[in-house]
């Protein structure tokens, strides 16, 4: 039985991005993965997630400015992009552009609003219904590669990544925690973070808790999504020259980006955002595609994105896992410290989230407080 400072818990952006800091800070670290690191049963697998600046809210704007520093330090570790700007577009009178400008424009982020009848010029495989807000930085992350680029920092730091190791419940100790795996094998910690993903329900009863955190926690809703990539047209604009897309017609947000490698650099990656089946946890993900859904989306590409050939050529499934807020939360007590970046649009924030865990965990920073737990 080995004994860290620290023990991670989950394998994906939030924790991976958790070892490597706290690694990074000086500290002892193990972190455990049920399976294999950005495994397909997760959120973090997959080369395409959306990174945007576009927010209501100024709070995640200036959080993804605090994170451009950890992205670009990240990408000297690796030693190649982990990001590619292919720039972003907010449309749609559910989006309400205008208002993102303004919240853009107070936080010194570089945009364009563009009216409706340029759009439509500028981008020829968009059928635009309203006036479109442009940001040059927006573009696509990979997600998969990121994970790995953050554990081998980690690993460069020290710290140890046990793989095949699923977490059954922590039993706390005079120094710390026990933490037993759900085939026997133990480990030792001062401190926990625990950055379990859709995993995250079925483990909060079992991380010796207050009753009075679990009471004033967020509900955390997990959602098994589904996402199509479409084709190209032929006579449409250079694949190169295709932005990121949130869409909000009336009643609903669509999103569309270029999809990775993982889809051949064929197409968009296009979804409902909000529109697969709600799962108790990642334990009840089937893998399997809804129908209903893929022809929804269908639809939205044959009426909105007349660039697209409206016939997917792949499709997949993923987990979001969210507060009703979208909010994230970064908070705990006695040690243990809960990360749930709230997979749905938290990738963006991967280098930076790592920081916020150990601010958390050990006191030293400030975490916003929307992400702190009321009690």
């Amino acid at each position: 039985m080995s004994s860290s400072q620290f023990l991670v818990v989950g394998a994906g952006l939030a924790g991976a991005s958790a070892a490597w800091r706290l690694a990074q800070r000086g500290h002892e670290v193990v972190l455990v993965e049920r399976s294999q690191p950005a495994n397909a049963e997760g959120s973090s697998h997959g080369s395409a997630r959306i990174l945007r600046y576009a927010y209501a809210e100024r709070t995640y704007v200036d959080l993804l400015l605090a994170a451009e520093a950890g992205w670009a330090e990240l990408e000297e570790l690796h030693g190649a992009p982990l990001v590619r700007r292919t720039g972003a577009l907010d449309l749609g009178a559910g989006r309400d552009p205008h208002a993102l400008a303004a919240v853009l424009a107070a936080a010194g982020v570089e945009h364009e609003l563009v009216p409706r009848p340029r759009a439509r010029d500028r981008w020829p495989g968009v059928a635009v219904d309203s006036d479109v807000l442009f940001h040059p930085a927006g573009g696509v992350l990979d997600a998969e590669t990121t994970v790995h680029a953050m554990l081998a920092a980690a690993r460069a730091r020290g710290a140890q990544v046990l793989t095949g190791w699923p977490l059954r419940r922590l039993e706390r100790t005079r120094s710390g925690f026990t933490a037993h795996a759900e085939d026997g094998r133990t480990l030792t910690a001062q401190r926990v973070v625990v950055a379990a993903g859709g995993w995250l329900p079925d483990l909060l009863g079992a991380l010796g808790l207050p009753q009075a955190f679990l009471d004033a926690l967020p509900p955390l809703q997990v959602r098994e999504e589904n996402a199509f990539h479409f084709p190209y047209r032929e006579d449409a604009a250079p694949a190169a020259r295709w932005p990121t897309i949130i869409h909000e017609p009336a009643g609903t947000s669509v999103y569309a980006l270029p999809g990775g490698r993982d889809a051949g650099f064929r197409g968009q990656k296009v979804a409902v955002f909000g529109g697969g089946r709600v799962l108790p946890s990642a334990a009840a993900r089937t893998g399997r595609v809804d129908p209903a859904n893929r022809a929804r989306v269908v639809e939205h590409v044959r009426r909105y994105l007349p660039g697209l050939v409206p016939e997917p050529y792949a499709e997949t499934t993923c987990l979001f896992t969210s507060t009703p807020t979208e909010d994230f939360v970064v908070d705990g007590v006695d040690g243990v410290t809960v990360l749930s970046p709230c997979s749905g649009h938290g990738a963006k924030f991967a280098p930076l989230l790592g920081q916020l865990a150990a601010d958390a965990a050990l006191g030293t920073g400030e975490v916003p407080s929307a992400f702190r737990v009321r009690r």
